[in-house]
């Protein structure tokens, strides 16, 4: 196992000449708890990540392969998909509280102040979909 990777097993469902998408279980934390069958929290869900540096020749679809990334780029995943949102709206809440004195108004404009921040993710998604880049291997290699 690399250190600071996080790793997911996975199985390919295509190979293109470009690309491969790998199809994994993304897990709740707590879905390895005693009582998650009678808690309707835990939640597991297929995701498809698509990988576009590889090592053409060697994946065919329904291989098992081991999906990694580095640790540092979930955690920016994580800030830019959460706390920073949340930071657009503590801010946005207090800076039109200030000016509208009036908290129904303050609240909706705040809502409506997450549009352009997600507006402006959407308008750099190929960039930051360089920088969030897959890395794939065997099972044996992982």
């Amino acid at each position: 196992m690399e250190p600071g990777a996080i790793i997911h097993p996975g199985i390919i469902e295509s190979v293109t000449s470009d690309k491969i998408l790998v199809r994994i279980l993304s897990q709740s934390a707590c879905s390895s708890c005693h009582a998650k069958g009678a808690c309707s929290i835990s939640e597991v869900e297929e995701k498809i990540i698509e990988i576009d540096h590889f090592t053409p020749g060697k994946w065919e679809p329904g291989q098992e392969v081991m999906v990694k990334m580095q640790q540092s780029l979930g955690l920016t995943a994580v800030f830019l998909g959460y706390v920073a949102p949340l930071i657009v709206l503590i801010a946005s809440v207090i800076i039109f509280l200030g000016l509208l004195h009036h908290e129904g108004y303050a609240a909706l404009l705040s809502i409506f102040m997450l549009i352009p921040y997600y507006g402006i993710l959407y308008l750099f998604r190929s960039r930051l979909k360089k920088k969030f880049n897959f890395k794939i291997d065997t099972v044996e290699q992982a």
